[in-house]
Parts: structure tokens; sequence; C-alpha cells
């Protein structure tokens, strides 16, 4: 699964003993179920892709920087959270990254000199007051818990479809995960937050079985395992 890259998220779902492997192509999952908002929707619409890889840009890294900077603007639209003025920065599509807003999010200093320096540095903001970063640490932690915890329920369907959800004949399968890309490997409140709701989907006993690991260059390792796979297969076919 990549679930970090800047461009893309994708989904694998093997099954050796069956020798399937398929390329799900989840992020553009969509369904009247996903928790869209009005800032997701005018996204959307604005994208180069209007109407495709909705899940994509609810989970993905390319995207959760963009979702916090639009919030943020209407805040400063709606409400002067920034003053008087909205700041001429702000209102840049994309001038927010995810690895940005992971820094802000991960602050722990006492009075989030963190979270000053990057409205400085990134969006020309400054003057800001410790009860403003303190909201601002609050929007990033909706908008990485909203995405981890809706990456968590696509991987559980994944599980739930090959059967791994559930004790079978008194035995649990141990499956093994494997998760790429820098939301993953970088963004830790993103990922403890995929963990424990995954956990919480598949209750403590069975989650006990499921190994959640970082692998390098996913998409590679999926091609190869597809193509040995297939060659398998075709040794059985002709033999």
């Amino acid at each position: 699964m990549n679930n970090g890259d800047r461009w893309k998220t994708n989904g694998l779902g093997m099954s050796v003993g069956k020798r399937i492997v398929i390329n799900m192509e989840w992020g553009n999952f969509r369904s009247s179920h996903l928790p869209l908002t009005e800032f997701d929707q005018a996204l959307d619409v604005e994208s180069l892709n209007p109407g495709e890889q909705i899940f994509e840009k609810l989970i993905s890294g390319m995207y959760l920087g963009e979702i916090v900077r639009r919030v943020l603007l209407r805040m400063a639209q709606e409400a002067a959270f920034f003053g008087d003025v909205v700041p001429p920065k702000l209102e840049i599509p994309f001038i927010l990254r995810t690895p940005h807003m992971s820094a802000m999010h991960h602050d722990t200093s006492s009075d989030l000199k963190v979270v000053g320096s990057k409205l400085k540095d990134i969006l020309e903001i400054s003057n800001t007051s410790l009860k403003m970063r303190k909201a601002i640490v609050e929007l990033c932690d909706i908008v990485a818990t909203r995405g981890a915890r809706l990456s968590a329920a696509g991987i559980m369907g994944i599980l739930k479809k090959l059967g791994r959800d559930a004790v079978k004949d008194g035995e649990k399968q141990k499956s093994v995960i494997a998760l790429d890309g820098g939301l993953f490997e970088h963004y830790t409140k993103f990922r403890s937050s995929m963990e424990s709701t995954l956990k919480e989907l598949l209750g403590e006993e069975i989650s006990e079985s499921i190994i959640i690991e970082h692998s390098n260059d996913g998409s590679g390792i999926g091609a190869a395992l597809l193509a040995a796979s297939h060659s398998q297969y075709l040794e059985v076919a002709e033999a």
C-alpha cells in the first residue's frame, strides 16, 4: 500500500496461496458515505481531475496540507483569524505542504515556536498568539486524524475481503501490511492514528496477528510480486 506518495495513494491486496495479486487503485474509490466537507468538494472541483481519485484527495500526502490551507483561508476571510487583512500567501494553492503541516502538528515546544516559524516563513504571517497557534495545531490534528482513520478503514476492507479479520478454525492467520511513502514514514501522528484505528476496528485478539511495516519502494515490490505470481501460474499451466 502506498499511502504517502506525494502524487497518489494506492492499495495492493495479495493472497499467496491462491496466487492472487490485485492492484486496487483504491485512491479512485468514491461513496456517498465518505465524509466530504465543502473544502474537499472545492478542492476536487479545482483539481486537474475533478470527480476522480476522491479517496486519494482525503488521505494522500499531496492533499492534507492543502486542506489545512483552505480551512485557514476561510477562517481568515470570515473570522479575521489573522487580522483585518487576509494574508496574500494564504491564497496560493498548495503553498502549505503536508511536511509543513506535519512539522506544526508535531511541535511540542511550550510556545509552539515551530508553528510560528512555519507561518512566518511560508505564509509571511507574523505576530501570532499562542492561542492562535494552538488552534492551528488542532486543525492539523483533525485533518490528519480523519485521513488516518479513513486509511485504516481501507486496510480493514482489504483484510475483510481476504478473510483475515477473524479467527478461522481456531487459528489466527498472521498478516503483514507493508506501507511505503513519506506520509507513513515521517508523519508520526498520522501513522499512530492509523495503527490505533486499525486495532480498534479489528479488536485486540485479531490485531495481535497483524504486523504493519514500512517498506521502501512499495510500487516496485508490488510489480515484482505480480510478475512472480504470473510466472508461477504459467509454469503450472505449461506443466
